[in-house]
């Protein structure tokens, strides 16, 4: 199984780091995880395959190691973090390209409607 080995210092996802990916990704995990649907994880899992974030044998064992749609995406998300801020990265943007209205539910864009309004 290849691993991005995890060469973060000590310490960087203190809470003083709220505004990193992966505390992004932290802060939605709980209604991402209710929210997100089965071809939304396979469309992630698609582009993070793609950036060589993710080996095919990571993106089977999220897909055939668990069959529950929410456990799928805590596997995903779990994995993610654990590669680190780039990977945290692609994921948030990937998903704000494929399913606008979810990032915009979750607070990682801001709707169309309030842009306008500023």
């Amino acid at each position: 199984m290849n691993q991005v080995p995890n060469t973060r210092p000590r310490g960087e996802q203190s809470q003083g780091q709220k505004s990193s990916q992966s505390g992004e990704i932290s802060r939605i995990r709980s209604e991402l995880v209710q929210r997100i649907t089965t071809p939304l994880i396979k469309g992630l899992l698609d582009d993070l395959w793609q950036q060589k974030v993710f080996s095919t044998e990571e993106n089977d064992t999220v897909m055939e190691n668990h069959k529950i749609t929410a456990d799928r995406a805590r596997c995903l998300i779990g994995m993610v973090i654990v590669k680190g801020e780039t990977a945290c990265r692609i994921m948030i943007d990937s998903m704000k390209d494929r399913d606008e209205h979810l990032c915009i539910t979750l607070g990682l864009i801001s709707s169309p409607a309030a842009v306008a309004e500023l």
